[in-house]
């Protein structure tokens, strides 16, 4: 009996120290790079190779989340593909490479409902320019495709980015015609859709092909994102995109 108490008060000390607070020892895994506590922001970025990250595998993402994080907020990127370097903890993303707007609106409704997102990151449009795929209805095919993002998620808060500029003298007056209509398509669509202006604040030389972002460019991308989304991280986030309940 003696020797049992024994043993039975050296598991409860063994237990007691390994809940002291005591530092971790040498060696232990590295902590989540999440800030604890507080809900958990789902983010959706939605588009083409711009959002999936062409030369550069994980695109704005990756600044995306250092500046997000190193703000304290519990990030969590969703969507059905996954792309990036190992120095991007969460890869999740729904950019895919060569669609236009219409390719995308096809899936869209379950994509969103699938992620579930607090908020919803459009940056789409591209593609439609450089095939000059009916230009003439390209706004209203952005207009139908945010119907359709609000619809699966009526309590996500979605921002749209201007098309970034283009080395092609044709294309870029596209573009210019597209970013001119966005944001009055922006407003009709109520407060929890917002625009973000990303083409007056890259220039040719943040492109490596007159397309696609360099990695500079990518770093400039991030941070507009990050400044469009933080007043309202700031405001007691939810979780996720549903509609409020009650």
């Amino acid at each position: 009996m003696k020797r049992a108490t024994t043993t039975l008060l050296a598991a409860a000390l063994t237990i007691l120290a390994g809940c002291s607070g005591d530092p971790a020892p040498a060696g232990s895994p590295e902590p989540s790079p999440t800030p604890p506590g507080g809900p958990v922001v789902r983010i959706l970025p939605l588009g083409d190779s711009i959002t999936d990250g062409r030369k550069d595998p994980g695109s704005y993402r990756i600044e995306l989340w250092k500046e997000l994080t190193a703000s304290g907020v519990r990030l969590d990127f969703v969507g059905s593909k996954q792309s990036g370097p190992s120095s991007l903890p969460d890869r999740d993303h729904e950019g895919h490479s060569g669609f236009r707007i219409d390719e995308i609106d096809a899936e869209v409704t379950g994509w969103v409902q699938a992620a579930d997102p607090r908020f919803v990151l459009v940056q789409l449009g591209t593609n439609d320019v450089l095939q000059d795929y009916q230009m003439a209805g390209a706004p209203e095919r952005m207009s139908k495709l945010l119907d359709h993002v609000i619809a699966a998620a009526p309590g996500a808060d979605v921002y749209v980015a201007s098309l970034l500029p283009l080395e092609d003298k044709a294309q870029q007056a596209h573009a210019t015609a597209f970013n001119a209509a966005l944001p009055e398509i922006v407003r009709d669509k109520g407060a929890r859709v917002h625009f973000v202006d990303m083409h007056d604040k890259l220039t040719l030389k943040d492109l490596d092909d007159g397309i696609h972002p360099t990695a500079g460019g990518f770093v400039k991308m991030a941070q507009l994102w990050a400044d469009a989304l933080k007043p309202q991280l700031t405001a007691a986030p939810v979780a996720s995109g549903k509609a409020p309940q009650g």
